[in-house]
């Protein structure tokens, strides 16, 4: 195959993936093309150099490909920019001095239900010693094995299911009036509490794991884009300092997750620092943040990194936060806009509806 056709090929090809995800359908085979924006940034750079390299650009074909590939390389570049390591924070760093009795060290995992090793998870929790442990994807099975492993968490809420999205949350501080919903679908929970930390502040703090747009998962989107909506309005309405958490089965820089961001006015911590790719372990090619922590103005981060591989499809997540709120001024979010809220509750109420009719013909 000669290299100048293959180039070109690729160049329509990367205009077409670069495309599908601005279509506003929430379909599957739509929506997995909000994922590989890492990949098609450094495959268009790739391609563009080497049309430069290798050939003259000297006709209308050449300059025409050159424009549409630089194109598509630009706006794949400002899809992820936020999260290169680059320091411009949208969640800045604790101050040097804060009192410890305001910190708070959240370990986060997917466990992959079908993993049999929980050895590797055990030892992690020993090691990590979180104040916070919320592991998803797990049955009854994974909650007997982590059993000894979580006595010394006083509190806890646990839903284990054996659909892959079974819930248990663990924590040395108080947990006042944990609630396991069901927002959209009655079969997918999450978990909402208040954390009282050390120091007697409370804070707010929900944990989801809605439903991949997936043809063995869901055909569509819009049961998880209207649970992370939801989750969104919660926060909006906030009375205290908020951190959401969880698998979303989303990248950062999706569409939805950006109006998450909007509505909820809560702050990316990956944002300047880096993508921290918690999925999937056992690719290195195709492999994205999907797990998240978002947080109100009050929070800073003290430390973010993945966790070693505990045999799951996802790296685990690991945060210490420390509450802040006289800086919180310092990074605080706009209210989100008219046209955004109804895009929100537009979602929302489509999820529902969805959910609805499926609850209506399986009766």
């Amino acid at each position: 195959m000669k290299l100048k056709p293959f180039l070109q090929g690729f160049g329509i090809f990367a205009v077409v993936l670069t495309l599908i995800p601005i279509a506003a359908a929430d379909f599957w085979w739509i929506r997995m093309f909000d994922y590989p924006h890492i990949q098609l940034t450094i495959l268009t750079f790739v391609a563009l150099m080497t049309y430069f390299i290798k050939f003259d650009v000297k006709w209308v074909e050449d300059y025409v490909f050159v424009v549409v590939l630089a194109a598509c390389f630009l706006f794949q570049l400002l899809k992820i920019y936020p999260y290169l390591p680059h320091s411009n924070y949208e969640v800045g760093d604790s101050s040097p001095t804060v009192d410890k009795a305001n910190t708070i060290k959240f370990y986060a995992a997917n466990v992959l239900q079908k993993n049999t090793n929980p050895d590797l998870l055990i030892k992690e929790i020993e090691d990590k010693d979180p104040d916070i442990l919320l592991l998803t994807e797990t049955d009854k099975r994974w909650q007997n094995d982590v059993a000894s492993a979580v006595a010394k968490y006083p509190y806890k809420a646990e839903m284990p299911l054996d659909n892959t999205y079974g819930m248990l949350l663990y924590s040395k501080l108080k947990m006042k009036d944990p609630k396991i919903r069901f927002l959209i679908d009655d079969s997918i929970p999450s978990i909402h509490t208040i954390l009282k930390l050390r120091s007697g502040k409370e804070i707010s703090f929900h944990a989801i794991h809605p439903t991949p747009p997936m043809p063995q998962e869901n055909p569509s989107s819009t049961d998880r884009d209207g649970e992370m909506m939801l989750v969104a309005e919660m926060a909006m309405n906030r009375d205290l300092p908020v951190i959401v958490a969880g698998d979303f089965n989303d990248v950062a820089w999706s569409g939805t997750s950006t109006l998450f961001r909007e509505v909820s006015r809560l702050l990316d911590v990956r944002v300047g620092r880096g993508f921290y790719n918690s999925f999937d372990v056992k690719s290195f090619i195709l492999r994205w943040p999907l797990d998240h922590f978002f947080v109100s103005e009050e929070f800073r981060v003290s430390e973010i990194k993945t966790g070693e591989s505990i045999d799951s499809d996802h790296y685990p997540f690991t945060i210490t936060l420390s509450l802040e709120p006289e800086r919180a001024a310092e990074q605080k979010a706009e209210a989100p806009s008219k046209d955004q809220l109804e895009r929100a509750n537009e979602q929302i109420k489509k999820a529902k509806e969805e959910q609805a009719e499926k609850n209506g013909n399986e009766k």
